[in-house]
This record gives C-alpha cells, structure tokens and sequence, in this order.
C-alpha cells in the first residue's frame, strides 16, 4: 500500500460524466414532457437506425453504430424490457435479430426530429464557447494519435517495488 490514497484526489474526470448525464436527463425530460415514458436518450440510435435498415443481429447492429456488442447488447436487452424491440433466432443458434416492436416503430418519427435538434443545439453550444467541444474532442483524438493515452499513463507509471 502506498502512503497517499490516490483516490482522494478530485476525479478529472467526474465533471465530463456529470455534464453527459446531466444533458442526457434533459433529453430524457423532453421525452417524457411528450408522454414518452422509459424512453432514454442512448436508445434513439439503434431505434432509428433499425426503422432503417430492418432486423439487425446485435453485432450488425453494433458494427452499423460503432459500437461494441457488448454495450449494444446491454441497450437492446434495456429496450426489450419498455417493448420498444423484439429478439428473435438469427440465421444459426449464436445469433438474435433484432426488430422494432409496434411501440418503437412509432417513437422513430419523434426520435429523429429530437436527433436533428439534438444536432442543432450541439452546434448552437460551439458557437456559443471559447472552444468548441466537437473541436476539442477531435483535437483530443489526433493528440491520442500521436501518442496513445496508454503510452501517455505509461510514461507517468511508476509502479511500486515488489
């Protein structure tokens, strides 16, 4: 053990999880403000590209959103549960497709007119900052290009003796 608890230190990145969660619920409001009730933000992706696509397996599905099948799986397991999609047997006994139910084929209108104002108020906030988030984060990403985030913990690690 060493003699400072690292973890008493202000976490860096607890203020970035607070504000996603925060405008995350705010989206959520205006869901519910229309009667829209178990719906949440991370759903409308997957909803939408599925209502465009038709039935997708969990990793057709992932590989479309770039995302991993895990968190893709845990979203659709999370929509099945408000009956927004069904999962059915896929092409051979590993794989489900997925397809919108009745429910989550009537959302996607909504959803994507709150995807394109979602949109337009993320550009609203660039403009209205010194430093335009989607310019920072794509900035951050040619950074860890460069030199990866693991590189860079790497090159801070000093590892207790044993």
């Amino acid at each position: 053990m060493t003699s400072s608890d690292p973890t008493s230190l202000p976490d860096p990145w607890q203020p970035l999880h607070e504000l996603l969660a925060a405008m995350d619920a705010e989206i959520e409001q205006v869901y519910v403000a229309r009667g829209i009730e178990g719906v949440r933000p991370r759903f409308a992706y997957p909803l939408i590209r599925l209502a465009h696509t038709g039935p997708l397996t969990i990793r057709e599905l992932a590989e479309s959103l770039d995302r991993s099948h895990s968190a893709i799986s845990q979203t659709i397991t999370a929509m099945r549960k408000e009956g927004l999609v069904t999962s059915e047997p896929g092409p051979d006994a590993r794989t489900r497709r997925i397809d919108l139910t009745e429910r989550g084929r009537s959302l996607v209108p909504f959803l994507e007119a709150e995807w394109r104002a979602t949109h337009s108020t993320v550009a609203e906030l660039d403009a209205e900052i010194p430093h335009a988030l989607t310019t920072v984060v794509e900035e951050l990403r040619r950074a860890l290009e460069r030199r990866s985030m693991r590189q860079r913990i790497l090159d801070h690690l000093v590892e207790p003796p044993r």
